[in-house]
């Protein structure tokens, strides 16, 4: 049977070693990677039906997964005015303004990537944004993506005219008289108004997912650990792959919300292992606060504001029992915890289901923005992965700290940042993601901000916390075979050899002698998943 793809003049690189393997070719056959070797004996391999790639001495790399990204979410966010490019109120209302002009009369106006740091010392309301906004309902996603502010009009056709109370820690913020200020926090108080917005067709949901899929795969990504099943997410995961349109390979961890009672952790037991051919139903997420930003974080001190008090869980006990039961069951989590408090509360869950046997579980903990020494070596003893988010940290804060992010922690907190090199130092499985829709998805954007940590911006901007800078080999391990251990597929996965997987990334250059600013630039030329190439640059 000859393969289905053969790859000649190649550089192959080993993310283990960081060095270049002696063979020259390669083939993939049955969606694994077949044979390694010199072009003339792999080129022999070749039939007809095999797509043959002179890759005239570029440099392979095994595919590059996103350990924690949003691509259904992602896909209906994004869609509408994107405000990440603004820096100041000004811009902001600049921006509305040309989108209000567009507008039919009315329409909802949806934005997204709206930076608090914009408001200053002002607190962030719609009436900062007024009157651009007077009579049009809009909805204006911060970039945390835990929370909106709604216009007047989008509160009004919502019914959202004075506080309420929700099962999570979410809040339609109010002023003295209780009257909404615009501001929504976190997912139970925004869907107020979202439910009151149009919503997409089934169709307009699929192309813009394949749309966002496509320009992963164009960007370099075979795979992505999606961290959230929601809405009609697993059915458009399944018609893609059915049509063999789905790009990547995806690992999909739904949700287990505060207040999900035995029924419904049974139920998310029994989803784990579905899926079809490129994706699959593995874990499951869950969130132990909210951000540091909004104030709903959970930290072990207030922030200057005194918010971020408490856990997302009413009854964080709560979230540890769901921990045991689904380590018990051999269900790997994956944990959203962002602030000091909910980090150690998170381990100290783990470390209790650990305690008390049953299966070996890898679970793990996302962001992580800041924590104190005491806990960064209970990563390695617990085995628990370190999933953090570089980008974040870049283009969400500032070295001086007078980001809203750092001014709410104060300096002690703040100059714990993203602690990637004192995580990687004290033996802890580091994986690196971007966490689209929340910064951009392109996987050398997030190892360049690993190893730079500057806003990728401006980029002549100091770099925040520069002592945690990861090195060019570990970010790009913490791409491959960091993720592949973090799914548990180790053997198959992240290396170049035979027998595993034939998803392959393919650059014009190393990415590990291309610097790190440099490195969001570098062209992606081939992007392989199961042997089968989903992105193809016209050079090659």
């Amino acid at each position: 049977m000859h393969p289905s793809l053969v790859l000649l003049s190649a550089r192959l690189l080993d993310p283990v070693t960081g060095r270049l393997l002696p063979q020259t070719a390669l083939a993939a056959s049955g969606g694994r990677i077949a044979a390694l070797g010199d072009d003339r004996e792999i080129r022999a391999l070749a039939g007809a039906p095999t797509t043959v790639i002179d890759l005239k001495g570029a440099v392979v790399t095994p595919g590059l997964t996103d350990g924690h990204l949003h691509p259904v979410t992602g896909a209906e966010l994004t869609h509408g005015l994107d405000l990440s490019g603004c820096t100041d109120l000004e811009a902001v209302r600049e921006a509305l303004a040309g989108e209000v002009r567009r507008l039919a009369p009315g329409a909802w106006l949806h934005a997204w990537g709206l930076d608090p740091n914009v408001f200053g010392d002002r607190p962030v309301e719609s009436a900062a944004l007024s009157p651009v906004l007077d009579g049009v309902p809009a909805t204006l996603l911060l970039f945390d993506a835990h929370s909106m502010l709604a216009s007047p009009r989008a509160l009004e056709l919502a019914g959202v005219d004075g506080p309420r109370t929700f099962e999570q820690a979410a809040e339609v913020v109010c002023d003295a008289d209780g009257r909404p200020t615009g501001l929504l926090l976190e997912d139970a108080a925004c869907e107020l108004v979202e439910r009151a917005a149009p919503r997409p067709t089934r169709a307009e949901s699929r192309d813009r997912l394949a749309t966002a899929l496509r320009s992963m795969a164009a960007a370099g990504l075979t795979g992505g650990h999606v961290m959230d099943a929601n809405g009609d997410s697993a059915a458009l995961y399944a018609e893609l792959d059915a049509a063999g349109e789905l790009p990547l390979r995806l690992r999909v961890a739904p949700w287990c919300r505060p207040g999900a009672d035995a029924d419904a952790v049974r139920e998310l037991i029994g989803r784990q292992g579905t899926g079809g051919a490129l994706w699959r139903t593995a874990g499951v997420k869950l969130f132990m606060d909210g951000t540091i930003d909004n104030g709903t974080a959970w930290l072990e001190k207030p922030d200057c504001h005194g918010e971020s008090t408490h856990a997302f869980w009413p009854d964080p006990q709560a979230y540890t029992r769901v921990i045991g039961e689904l380590h018990r069951a051999g269900v790997p989590t994956a944990t959203h915890a962002i602030g000091d408090a909910a980090v150690r509360h998170a381990l100290d869950a783990v470390a209790g289901a650990t305690a008390a046997g049953g299966p070996s579980v890898r679970h793990r903990i996302e962001h992580i923005e800041t924590v104190p020494d005491d806990t960064l070596p209970r990563f390695a003893e617990l085995g628990v992965i370190a999933s953090m988010q570089p980008t974040h940290c870049c283009d969400f804060t500032r070295a001086d700290h007078t980001d809203n992010w750092s001014r709410r922690l104060g300096e002690e907190r703040a100059s714990r940042a993203w602690r990637c090199r004192d995580l990687w130092d004290a033996g802890a499985r580091v994986v690196l993601g971007s966490d689209w829709p929340i910064a951009p998805f392109p996987p050398l954007g997030v190892m360049a901000g690993a190893r730079h940590r500057r806003p990728s911006r401006d980029l002549t901007q100091p770099p925040h916390g520069p002592e945690q800078a990861l090195t060019a080999l570990e970010a790009l391990r913490a791409m491959t075979v960091n993720a592949a251990w973090a799914a548990g597929e180790e053997q198959e996965a992240g290396r170049l050899a035979v027998g595993c997987r034939a998803d392959l990334t393919v650059l014009a250059d190393s990415p590990l002698t291309t610097a790190a600013t440099d490195l969001p630039e570098l062209p992606v030329l081939l992007t392989a998943v199961d042997g089968r190439p989903t992105h193809r640059d016209a050079s090659v």
